[in-house]
């Protein structure tokens, strides 16, 4: 019997799965650490705070176990976050992170006068505010010193990596996220790090995400007890981990991920980009690519309403009081750019805000508008998809939003799509036990692992009479970022 650790390295806590080669997961921990805004808009963590976590985290997670069956480790983690290394590996800066809004004037000048188009045809992709190479053009502007001290470049789950192996490393899905990489021909271009002053010795080396990227160092293996020979793989940005965990892998699949941020996964063997870009096209972790659309706050709108308003967490119960006769009926709508947004109206300024409430609006009025307007958001990148002639007949659900029965309800009928439970909803880090079990040998591709493992467990059928009300009220939706598009800059 063979083991393997996944890790999941989100923004509010890191969660370790270990896993055995059948994929039953015989042991979980979690390890929460600090999330630092030191100016509105900015959002920023310490690595070694991230590190601390998984090293407390591996050995609470195997403790009871006999550590000489684990064979390897695969981590998902935050996608876009600024790791910068000095010559001496230590880290100059805490990590400026996905949800950081402080680049506005980078992304602007990258967009217009490097060029929407010039940016895509070096990287698939336009500039937005947490990308990485706007946090660095931020970094060398505001920090110049710090930015003259950059000997390595890197990402959350790589300076992980790096602290296991000692090697600097980086997968191909999480490299698409930063607008250095050549995502159609899987290189760093040379163009955009001239762009942003850096040097290829700089960055990373690039893996797919399956590959070995070395063994756990000596005193790695001492400190935590894991066998010497422990192999850790490149692991994948945290959707693309999620979606290789819940099988989304190959040509059409799909996912939807409601966690603190919100995606729409779409798996494909072809690289494609919208002619808009108001989708990410980056690679994905089977060695194929995506398309993907990314709402900044997702399940972190329930979280912010249920705690910081109402002052309560208790979110099921919230719930209670949403009748099925008053799905698709409310009269109050809920924009969820409370971070602003990125896919598909790249928008910095946008800002969240509730709509139609009147004297006899209620507390789970304002509930279910939100959990709609998540929905609704999700949508919107869908009708992007779909322009591209990709439509997905269903999709995968995963994140701690898809718990909610209610939740899952609202998604499969505001999209009208069957909405399929995997068995196992740890997203990421299943998925990053996946890609350790496939670089270990255990199974030859990441598709023959998906298929042995991954299973569903419920399905979430759209009822067409609902779909129908939710189509009117989608359609109401779409007219109010428009509307309020100009007001959003003038309210900093």
């Amino acid at each position: 019997m063979s083991l393997f650790i996944g890790v999941d390295l989100g923004t509010s806590a890191v969660k370790l799965l270990l896993v055995d080669e059948t994929g039953k997961i015989l042991n979980s921990v979690t390890k929460d650490y600090p999330l630092y805004f030191p100016q509105p808009g900015w959002s920023e963590q310490n690595p070694a705070d991230w590190w601390k976590a998984v090293q407390h985290g591996i050995l609470q997670l195997t403790e009871h176990t006999d550590k000489s069956l684990i064979r390897g480790i695969g981590v998902g983690g935050q996608m876009h976050g600024l790791v910068a290394l000095d010559e001496k590996d230590a880290v100059i800066r805490p990590a400026i992170l996905w949800n950081d809004g402080r680049t506005a004037e980078e992304t602007d000048w990258l967009n217009t006068v490097i060029g929407k188009e010039k940016l895509s045809a070096l990287t698939g992709n336009i500039a937005f505010a947490g990308f990485t190479a706007p946090k660095l053009l931020w970094m060398q502007k505001h920090e110049p010193e710090n930015f003259k001290r950059i000997a390595k470049i890197m990402l959350p789950k790589d300076y992980i990596n790096y602290r296991l192996t000692g090697v600097h490393a980086c997968d191909y899905s999480d490299a698409s996220g930063m607008l250095l990489l050549d995502v159609e021909h899987k290189c760093w271009s040379k163009e955009m790090l001239e762009i942003c002053s850096l040097s290829e010795s700089q960055m990373p080396r690039l893996f797919e995400s399956y590959e070995v990227i070395g063994r756990i160092q000596g005193f790695v293996s001492g400190a935590l007890g894991l066998p010497r020979d422990c192999l850790v793989v490149a692991g994948a940005g945290d959707n693309a981990a999620a979606a290789v965990g819940t099988g989304v892998v190959g040509e059409g699949g799909c996912n939807i991920s409601l966690g603190t941020s919100g995606t729409l996964f779409i798996s494909s063997q072809r690289f494609g980009v919208d002619p808009y870009n108001a989708l990410h096209a980056f690679a994905h972790a089977d060695g194929g690519w995506h398309l993907m659309g990314c709402m900044l706050s997702a399940a972190s709108c329930n979280k912010w309403l249920c705690e910081e308003i109402l002052k309560t967490t208790d979110y099921a119960g919230e719930q209670v009081d949403i009748t099925p006769d008053e799905l698709g009926r409310n009269r109050v709508f809920f924009l969820p750019y409370l971070m602003g947004e990125r896919s598909p109206i790249n928008d910095t300024d946008a800002r969240a805000c509730f709509l139609g409430m009147s004297m006899d609006s209620s507390r789970s009025d304002l509930v279910q508008a939100v959990l709609e307007g998540v929905a609704f958001a999700i949508r919107d990148s869908l009708e992007v998809a779909k322009t591209l002639g990709v439509t997905p007949e269903r999709s995968k659900l995963c994140g701690g939003g898809a718990r909610s029965p209610l939740w899952r309800r609202i998604l499969a009928n505001v999209l009208d799509l069957p909405l399929d439970i995997p068995q196992t909803e740890e997203g990421p880090g299943y998925g990053g036990a996946m890609l350790a079990m496939v670089g270990c040998g255990a199974y030859a591709t990441v598709r023959d692992c998906a298929e042995a493992l991954v299973r569903v467990t419920d399905t979430v059928e759209p009822e067409p009479e609902l779909a129908a009300r939710y189509e009117e009220q989608y359609r109401k939706f779409r007219l109010i970022y428009p509307a309020l598009k100009m007001l959003f800059p003038k309210l900093k």
